[in-house]
């Protein structure tokens, strides 16, 4: 009888001695090397082109599709191994989607600006159908590197692949210019110039209203300076229409408005969440 059942109770044993192995393992602390993402292998092009029979398409779709899986673990991701794969992609398909995607995405818009407009550059140059990845990197290439007259080059190539959108582009690179200008009134002048040279009535329209937006921060920032030289600093906008020195504060076409901010009346722009100016 001892020896019949002497199997069951070796397996026991062994299942109690395991769980209670796995139980304390659970409770102790990871090594540090092992809590953080751990790098991965990247195959080179020429190699995955040579393992794919020469079929450089299907070699960037599954090496595409393998980041996409492997690159985020734990909702941190590997910026390293991103930065290779994708950038690998790229030599084999500089066309692909997905890959620009995820590139502007998770490498420019995850701190690794270079890496990922190198991705877009090539997207650029080869997606001459689509005006998105031009519209992705002009963004960047003003929002991070400051880089406006670079900005409004790949804008303006962007406009001439989207006819339905050439206006909204143009009239980006237009407004990036003329937020270089640290004095309103020279900025005014550039868009007075770009409004009436534009052939296009859409963008004349989209400029017009920029137009008029301008010209109420110069009359307000002229009128607190009359306000100032009498009256000392300016606390609020309504005290220029209190004092007599306009008879209304000026109308923003674009319903945003104006403020008052540390002291100096400036446009007000919309928040949004992760997009403040950049230093």
């Amino acid at each position: 009888m001892r020896a019949r059942y002497a199997p069951l109770l070796l397996a026991l044993l062994g299942f109690a001695a395991f769980a209670g192995i796995a139980f304390w393992r659970a409770q102790q602390p990871l090594p540090v090397e092992q809590s953080q993402v751990q790098d991965r292998v990247v195959i080179a092009a020429p190699i995955l082109l040579a393992l794919f029979g020469g079929d450089r398409f299907l070699a960037a779709d599954l090496e595409a599709m393998r980041l996409a899986a492997t690159g985020i673990e734990d909702g941190r991701s590997d910026t390293n191994y991103l930065v290779r794969a994708q950038q690998v992609v790229a030599q084999l398909n500089g066309c692909h989607e997905d890959n620009y995607y995820l590139a502007n995405g998770l490498l420019t818009w995850g701190g690794a600006v270079d890496e990922g407009n190198q991705v877009l550059r090539a997207a650029v140059q080869c997606r001459t159908w689509d005006y998105i990845p031009a519209f992705f990197y002009g963004i960047n290439l003003a929002f991070f590197q400051r880089d406006i007259a670079e900005a409004q080059r790949v804008l303006e190539l962007g406009a001439q692949r989207s006819p339905e959108n050439a206006a909204s582009l143009r009239k980006l690179g237009v407004m990036l210019q003329a937020e270089t200008f640290a004095d309103e009134q020279l900025a005014l002048d550039y868009l007075i110039q770009q409004r009436d040279a534009a052939s296009d009535p859409k963008l004349r329209a989209m400029l017009d209203k920029r137009v008029i937006r301008l010209q109420g921060l110069v009359t307000l920032r002229e009128a607190q300076r009359r306000f100032e030289a009498k009256n000392g600093a300016l606390a609020r906008l309504e005290q220029l229409v209190e004092s007599g020195l306009l008879p209304a504060l000026p109308d923003d076409p674009l319903r945003l408005g104006y403020e008052l901010h540390e002291g100096r009346i400036i446009l007000k722009k919309m928040k949004i969440a992760g997009m403040e100016d950049q230093s």
